[in-house]
């Protein structure tokens, strides 16, 4: 990877449909996501597209799944997978695994294989779509691993619009991805890089108070256009928080597009936004 070439990093995108024709989520959730984040664009990309959507912006990205059968049912799609074709776009594309925490022993096993036998860069969490809560000690071993693999984890934080809108929102429980969650992780695992995926609303104070607070814990900005960022936020990435901040899009439902055509009339100072968009995450994910 070319990193003098890339113009972005975008450290949040989602791989929703596999070599086979399988989907990362049920028809229901793809459609409320879909409709929650008015996105008519292609909703469910491959490996190949969003290899070939990157590097048409001379940017890479960081792109993963999430695998929540315990909690939804529905089939997970291979992070091998995944992890291998994105090793034949390695000029654009950054692999991240994901595994289920409620496989226990079986996950942390698989997440030493990810990363030693199939190059993954880092793991992505959905607190709530998985159904669990992150400070639960009962995945303290996973952390561990992963913490001895010295690759980060990203968590989902905040409100998530898959199942917005639907009864229930499909059993979904918002209460997972409270960032103060995570704040214990950060405290008992020093070693563990963790990125707070998304503005956190409606938890935002709580996830600047831990980036603040915790030398391991960033926050990416992905999930909402930024000009809908809450203020603190935008005050926080300019001054105190300018090296723990991270470009993330949330692609396919915001492009990097549409996100940094918003980003450009944020008032961010000139020499901030560099950090943003590749400087911050070419430390993070140790690609200098």
């Amino acid at each position: 990877m070319d990193l003098s070439a890339l113009t972005a990093i975008d450290v949040h995108t989602h791989v929703e449909q596999d070599g086979h024709g399988c989907f990362a989520l049920d028809q229901e959730l793809l459609d409320a996501s879909a409709k929650y984040f008015r996105a008519d664009q292609d909703r469910t990309p491959t490996v190949t597209s969003i290899a070939e959507h990157y590097r048409a912006r001379n940017m890479a990205a960081v792109v993963f799944t999430v695998e929540a059968p315990a909690a939804t049912g529905h089939p997970a799609l291979s992070s091998e997978e995944i992890a291998d074709a994105a090793a034949e776009h390695a000029d654009v594309l950054i692999p991240f695994g994901s595994v289920d925490p409620h496989a226990g022993k079986a996950a942390v096993r698989r997440a030493r294989t990810l990363v030693a036998e199939h190059g993954v860069r880092g793991f992505k969490f959905h607190p709530s779509l998985q159904a669990f809560e992150p400070n639960d000690v009962r995945y303290y071993s996973l952390y561990e691993a992963i913490q001895e693999l010295g690759v980060p984890a990203l968590f989902h934080t905040g409100q998530t619009g898959i199942g917005a809108g639907l009864p229930g929102g499909h059993g979904i429980k918002l209460r997972y991805s409270n960032p103060m969650l995570l704040d214990d992780v950060a405290a008992d695992f020093p070693g563990l890089t963790i990125i707070l995926a998304h503005p956190s609303v409606p938890w935002q104070d709580e996830a600047i108070s831990v980036a603040t607070h915790k030398a391991n814990v960033y926050i990416d900005l992905s999930g909402w256009s930024p000009k809908y960022f809450p203020p603190q936020l935008v005050h926080a990435a300019n001054s105190l928080l300018k090296r723990k901040v991270l470009f993330g899009s949330d692609f396919p439902v915001i492009t990097p597009d549409r996100w940094l055509a918003d980003f450009a009339a944020l008032d961010i100072k000139d020499e901030v936004r560099p950090l943003i968009l590749k400087d911050n995450a070419v430390r993070v994910l140790g690609l200098g």
